[in-house]
């Protein structure tokens, strides 16, 4: 029997949206230090260290035991064995059939293996993707791109793609629209948001690796008041504390650095929401097909029997 993974959200999004995932995402978006540090990774790594020793967690994230204990007392824990135990039941009821995925990542057992793990991941963060996609999010970031006057949209690294794929779609329905990271580096793209402001829109993607730039630049853009949409792998991204609306698509993967595809899936919804917006949209669908009629391939074309 083939086991389905419909509307099971991927394990980041399902942990983040339990009580424990709420209370770490608030101080996840608190001030620096070492409380902010603990929760960040708390929210991205609910699996791994569901199953390590105070000492194991200290290690790897760079903090004292000390750090640790007083940070699991804060949030209402007696201790560290406390929080854990609390992390390992929230997951086992959060998680379900993801959970039971994520353990196949451990065989390894080959290029098969490793193609078959990995398709059934990103098939899994699609789900998550779509759970998380709900009408009222789309909605409102609709809203606010017909209101904006000039739409910024900003992938660095593999996200540039990305970006690149939701102005292709979007561009024929606006005026100004601006793919940021086109071409000739950081200095290039910081200098087409010089004039950005409280008027404008950010659309920000940015997956694992997150590029610096990204980060920096979406700040400025914050700064200036300009709306910021955020479109990147999971609550603690550090994307999720610089934007007004915050889209999630989860790109583990247990061989790439991270996946596209969930990406995808969001940004085609999203293009999608906002066809589906406005009557006059179908006017400027027809331009477009109209602008590029002689450029597509028709069976009756003399050039097809050259």
């Amino acid at each position: 029997m083939q086991e389905s993974f419909q509307h099971s959200p991927s394990p980041e999004i399902a942990f983040s949206k339990s009580e424990l995932g709420v209370r770490l995402g608030e101080l996840s978006a608190g001030r620096p230090g070492a409380n902010r540090t603990i929760a960040d990774y708390l929210l991205r790594n609910p699996i791994q260290i569901s199953a390590w020793s105070i000492e194991e967690f200290a290690l790897n994230v760079g903090v004292s035991t000390a750090s640790l204990s007083r940070f699991a007392r804060a949030i209402g824990f007696k201790g560290y064995p406390d929080l854990r135990s609390a992390l390992a039941q929230t997951l086992r009821d959060s998680l379900h059939p993801v959970e039971k995925l994520r353990q196949t990542f451990l065989r390894g057992s080959g290029a098969q293996a490793a193609f078959s793990d990995g398709l059934s991941a990103t098939l899994a963060n699609i789900e998550g993707t779509a759970e998380g996609l709900r009408s009222m999010d789309l909605e409102t970031i609709v809203s606010r791109l017909g209101a904006a006057r000039t739409i910024y949209v900003m992938g660095f690294g593999l996200s540039s793609h990305l970006a690149a794929l939701l102005s292709l779609n979007l561009q024929p329905f606006f005026n100004h629209l601006v793919n940021v990271v086109q071409y000739g580096g950081t200095e290039v793209a910081a200098g087409r948001l010089a004039t950005v402001g409280k008027d404008d829109l950010l659309i920000s993607i940015s997956f694992p690796r997150y590029a610096r730039d990204a980060i920096d630049l979406t700040r400025y853009a914050r700064d200036r008041k300009a709306h910021v949409v955020a479109i990147t792998d999971s609550p603690a991204s550090p994307l999720a504390r610089l934007c007004d609306d915050l889209l999630i698509a989860p790109s583990a993967h247990p061989v790439i650095s991270s996946s596209c595809a969930p990406a995808l899936v969001l940004i085609e919804a999203l293009v999608t929401a906002f066809m589906a917006s406005n009557a006059e949209n179908v006017t400027h669908a027809t331009k477009l097909t109209d602008a590029i009629a002689n450029y597509i391939y028709r069976p009756e074309s003399p050039l097809n029997g050259k």
